[in-house]
């Protein structure tokens, strides 16, 4: 198991489509192996359309996990993204 840390989706659009291929594109540049989970879900976080199948929408709560090599640098690379709204205005 790695490091793992919660935070909530603030862009409006969730992780659909654009955000989520955002977040699947720099979880697989880091070279660690990252998780996302939502409920009960767990999916590889490289993966725009494992990314997609957990249907997070605004205000969701995430769960990033990263196990590997500088894990805890990923692991806040990663939630930053994600608190910056991934490319997208937040309201």
């Amino acid at each position: 198991m790695g490091v793992q840390r919660s935070v909530r989706l603030v862009n409006p659009s969730g992780l659909h489509a654009r955000p989520a291929k955002l977040f699947a594109t720099e979880a697989a540049a880091t070279g660690a192996t990252v998780r996302l989970t939502k409920g009960e879900r767990t999916v590889n976080g490289a993966s725009v359309l494992s990314v997609l199948t957990l249907g997070c929408h605004h205000g969701d709560e995430v769960v990033v996990e990263v196990e590997g090599a500088d894990a805890e640098v990923h692991l806040e690379a990663l939630v930053a993204l994600i608190e910056s709204g991934l490319g997208e205005p937040t309201a």
